[in-house]
């Protein structure tokens, strides 16, 4: 009777801890730019297959500045660096069940440039958020407190005295003890790495690339963390007066920014997406400008030394906002740009084009989550899209017109089964699970 009653406390207790593990999976916090995993994948479970005519369920909506920058969500609350072109950022905490706000944190960095408002996605770590704004204004906010622990300016600081063209649009990257981000430098960049606590510099690079609108991201190479950074080829358009150059992918090691390896045949004078780690060493890049993808491949050597091979190279495919999303080792992307209206594409690992959408319909710089087998999609202007991932051909489930007409470039953000959206004037939050 004793054992019979241990198997069942046993039995038990093991079922509550899955329950928990799997409460936890679901519940999983969006902490940054592109989610969890830096790759644009949620472990969300349960997504409706099929939505009624106007579209899955609004759960609340609320105002928010124009611009482009992307909410991120932990501990039932959302975070949003939003923006007055004519009085500065605003850091704007919400609550994730109703939507109301609960306190903002504001500072004064004034200033227009084309495509005005918010660019980037805050980063949380801990009781800190990490913020960039246009103007090179990184804070770090204590969410308890409300206030600033430290603040740092990425272009002043290291003696810029213009941002760049279309302002600064990078999400800072928590890494160990460290805030990585890159700096900018009249027409160039370079990368810094601040104690995260303190705001102290442990390392930079000297001005190393082409102006970037690029987040650093990290890669693992041979088993190790790598900071890959990509540098845009030079902006013939913007900057006639400076010798032109190639873009540059490189990488770094993250205790010390010591270059361990670079890729210097990039072309891409506009460059705004986070480099890919598709693993076993190869990493994508994808643009929008003058060429879309390229596929590298690093490898260590015995005397710890790198070499980088390209893989391949071509403007059939590519994406302007963000990286592409992973499936089943087939890539999907919004391939868009002022000229190229491919629409969202999907590509093999050998880089072979398998399909695109073209016009019909037209993906244009939207944002992308994969979840429980299928992607959850923006269009870059009204719809939501959601789309069953396959390389024989595109297969949309379900879609609605969700928001206002405009460029809605914004990341998305999903967890507990609610997704977030905004456009130029509102953040919606949206029920997509059953």
């Amino acid at each position: 009777m004793i054992i019979l009653k241990m198997k069942k406390i046993t039995l038990l207790f093991t079922i509550v801890i899955l329950a928990a593990c799997m409460s936890d999976i679901n519940a999983q916090d969006w902490p940054r730019f592109l989610g969890p995993n830096g790759n644009s994948t949620s472990p969300q479970k349960g997504l409706l297959r099929s939505w009624p005519a106007e579209g899955p369920k609004v759960l609340w909506t609320t105002n928010v500045g124009p611009g482009y920058g992307g909410p991120v969500i932990r501990d039932g609350k959302v975070y949003l660096l939003d923006r007055d072109d004519k009085t500065g950022d605003m850091m704007r905490c919400f609550d994730f069940s109703t939507g109301k706000e609960l306190w903002s944190y504001s500072y004064s960095a004034p200033g227009t440039v084309q495509y005005p408002g918010s660019r980037s996605v805050p980063t949380i770590d801990d009781n800190r958020i990490y913020s960039s704004g246009p103007y090179g204004d990184l804070y770090c906010i204590d969410i308890n407190t409300h206030k600033p622990i430290w603040n740092k300016n990425i272009m002043r600081d290291f003696g810029g005295t213009k941002i760049p063209v279309w302002a600064i649009s990078q999400c800072p990257l928590v890494y160990g003890d460290l805030l990585i981000v890159s700096y900018s430098k009249d027409p160039n960049s370079g990368l810094v790495a601040y104690n995260k606590l303190t705001g102290n510099i442990v390392w930079k690079t000297e001005a190393i690339g082409n102006e970037t609108y690029a987040s650093p991201s990290v890669a693992k190479i041979a088993g190790e963390d790598h900071i890959v950074m990509v540098f845009s080829s030079t902006n013939t358009f913007m900057h006639k007066e400076v010798s032109t150059s190639k873009g540059r992918i490189i990488g770094l090691k993250p205790q010390t920014g010591q270059i361990l390896w670079e890729y210097n045949n990039w072309e891409n004078m506009i460059h705004t997406s986070p480099a890919f780690d598709a693993g076993e060493g190869r990493i994508l890049a994808v643009g929008g400008y003058e060429l879309g993808t390229a596929m590298i491949k690093v490898e260590k050597k015995a005397d710890g030394s790198y070499t980088v091979k390209e893989l391949f190279k071509h403007n059939d495919f590519g994406d302007h906002t963000k990286p592409p999303v992973l499936h089943n080792g087939y890539f999907y992307a919004q391939f868009s740009t002022n000229s190229k209206r491919d629409g969202l594409c999907c590509m093999d690992m050998n880089g072979k084009v398998l399909w695109k959408t073209m016009r019909n319909p037209l993906f244009d710089k939207g944002s992308m989550i994969l979840a429980d087998g299928l992607i959850l999609a923006t269009d870059g202007r009204q719809t939501l899209y959601l789309i069953e991932p396959d390389p024989a051909g595109f297969k949309p489930l379900a879609s609605a017109e969700m928001l206002e007409t405009g460029q809605n470039w914004a990341p998305i953000a999903l967890v507990d089964g609610k997704l977030l959206i905004r456009d130029q004037s509102q953040l919606k939050c949206v029920k997509v699970t059953k």
